[in-house]
């Protein structure tokens, strides 16, 4: 899951969610959490803008959670 998703579930921002992730890192194994990179961003930006409904701002790239790292996550906020 994605970083604004997740934020978005536990109803914080996700400035607020990405500073915890930051402040936790040492908590969050690479296969726990990776970045997108900035092709992904790319294709993902054109996916979104197809759908009106969703306006994603990609001025930086997404954090993307596996099942581990959601939990992980749970325990951080």
């Amino acid at each position: 899951m994605f970083d604004f998703d997740l934020a978005r579930l536990y109803r914080v921002t996700t400035r607020r969610l990405n500073e915890q992730v930051r402040r936790n890192l040492a908590r969050f194994p690479d296969d726990f959490l990776f970045r997108l990179t900035p092709e992904e961003v790319t294709v993902m930006r054109s996916q979104f803008a197809a759908a009106s409904v969703s306006r994603r701002n990609f001025r930086h790239r997404p954090y993307a959670f596996t099942e581990h790292g959601v939990t992980m996550l749970s325990a951080v906020l």
